[in-house]
């Protein structure tokens, strides 16, 4: 009888110890929204003065530019972020490389190829032939083949395109256009994947970083590849090749930097289509999806819900690992997700659209904005955010706790602001309008708007606005109702007064 009770005892608290563990897990689930899978940064961070960033310094390749912002600075060291601007010229590739941080790459200008390569993953781009011609048979099978060449997918990119890559991951980029490709990319230094000091590391599996640097010449920086650190004679025996072989990966005598010029251009295995049947592929694919988004959202809506990869949140089958879409355009008008036809358009790319972004644990936004246009004031829930101008110029107001304004100023084309989380933002388009994008730490960040539909005010009863304010009901609202149902990007305000006397006069007759 004693042993039975015993029996008992023990299946109750296993019982107990697994649904705790359920129920704990669930509930990280159901909050992993409002969390960063993001490491702080450990130390005080003063943010009452924030400027507008330009590269550093630039180190010249043989076939292109990069392009350092000053990761050393405060701001770049509190929000836990990494920027680089990379040119590279028709024909140019630069060489293979991971880093110790997962990455974001916006491209401004120009199209080409990359090829992220996963490990683990199969070679299923193969082109084979019969030797000598001939069948051979071996052991009841019909013939062998031997590889000319076999590699993993390559993707197209262009101009608008978001290319995400994952921390470890090699990746190169190679320049089959006609024009130079200019390429923005963001890294989270803070992210979980990053174990090593918050800061950006690359790791260069061919060339060096030897470039003459023109913003400071009297600085002069030596990054080998990794191969450099082995000695020749393991590393022949290691990949066996010869010695010559080795020294030649390891790219000592090499000047070229780390983009090189491929004089008689590159050949790659890729299916037989034109580019412009891709790009028409590519749009469908991703209007469908965001029809499949816009469904669920609507049938199902999951406003907290957030899949994160390592999180304990996914159960790993939203997408096939190696067949994972590594790119996703953010320019194309039809994917917006607002519009106002007199101010603009926001298109958001989060997890639920690129469900990469969950490994990345980053997201972007494009915001075009037409003449004299605002944005609703706002302030980033659960993100830092990263703004690079494209086209154009807008006045930024950004305020912190206090209540003080820690920038005020023109952003122009080519430069960058970063906005700590939970600042409070205003923007608005000059007269030649303005287009950004902006980098967020969060894969599916959030905003809360201050004005205009499903606003703060909005949502605030009328005594509560005047009495917070000390003005009437009918100023409190007019605060709430005055933008009617615009939503992130708002008509400027002579137009929307134009607009207001038109409908007020439509009404009256």
């Amino acid at each position: 009888m004693a042993t039975i009770n015993r029996s008992i005892v023990f299946f109750t608290v296993c019982l107990f110890l697994l649904c705790h563990g359920s129920i704990a897990q669930l509930f990280s689930q159901g909050t992993s929204q409002w969390q960063s899978a993001r490491r702080g940064s450990p130390r005080e961070c003063r943010l009452d003065r924030l400027q507008a960033l330009e590269p550093l310094r630039s180190v010249k390749s043989q076939a292109g530019t990069t392009e350092f912002y000053d990761a050393s600075s405060e701001m770049f060291q509190c929000t836990g972020v990494s920027v680089v601007r990379r040119v590279i010229e028709p024909k140019g590739l630069l060489l293979p490389r991971y880093t110790n941080t997962p990455t974001l790459v916006y491209i401004i200008q120009g199209r080409g190829i990359t090829g992220p390569t996963f490990p683990g993953c199969p070679e299923t781009y193969q082109q084979q032939f019969q030797q000598s011609g001939q069948a051979q048979v071996f052991e009841g099978q019909s013939q062998s083949h031997q590889f000319r060449d076999e590699h993993q997918k390559i993707h197209r990119f262009r101009q608008g395109d978001v290319v995400a890559l994952p921390a470890g991951i090699a990746h190169w980029c190679y320049n089959d256009g006609e024009e130079p490709v200019v390429a923005i990319y963001v890294s989270d230094t803070n992210n979980g994947a990053n174990q090593l000091e918050p800061r950006q590391r690359d790791f260069l599996l061919a060339g060096n970083k030897r470039g003459q640097q023109t913003y400071r010449p009297e600085v002069e920086e030596r990054s080998q590849n990794v191969f450099s650190g082995f000695s020749v004679e393991l590393l022949s025996e290691a990949l066996g090749i010869s010695r010559g072989v080795a020294r030649q990966l390891q790219s000592q005598n090499d000047p070229r930097g780390e983009i090189v010029h491929a004089e008689r251009g590159l050949a790659f295995l890729q299916p037989y289509a034109s580019l412009q049947e891709q790009e028409q592929e590519q749009e469908q694919q991703q209007q469908q999806q965001q029809q499949q988004v816009q469904q669920e959202e609507y049938y199902q809506p999951r406003p907290y819900q957030q899949q994160q990869y390592g999180a304990g949140s996914s159960n790993g089958l939203d997408e096939n690992f190696c067949t994972m879409r590594v790119r996703q355009n953010i320019d194309n008008p039809n994917l917006a997700d607002t519009y106002n036809p007199r101010a603009g358009r926001i298109t958001h790319l989060n997890s639920q659209k690129f469900p990469i972004l969950n490994l990345i644990q980053m997201s972007a936004v494009k915001v075009n904005l037409y003449q004299d246009a605002l944005l609703s004031p706002f302030w980033n829930i659960n993100a830092h955010s990263v703004v690079y101008i494209t086209q154009g110029s807008a006045r930024v107001q950004v305020v912190n706790n206090r209540g003080k304004t820690v920038f005020n100023g023109e952003l122009r084309r080519g430069q960058l602001l970063i906005i700590p989380e939970h600042h409070v933002v205003l923007k608005k388009a000059q007269r030649e309008g303005c287009a950004y994008i902006a980098f967020k730490t969060n894969p599916n960040s959030m905003v809360s708007h201050i004005a205009g539909k499903s606003s703060i005010f909005r949502a605030l009863p009328n005594d509560v606005i005047a009495t917070a304010y000390r003005i009437s009901r009918e100023e409190a609202r007019r605060l709430k109702n005055n933008r009617g149902n615009e939503f992130g990007a708002f008509t400027p305000s002579h137009s929307y007064r134009g607009y207001q006397d038109v409908a007020g006069g439509a009404q009256s007759s």
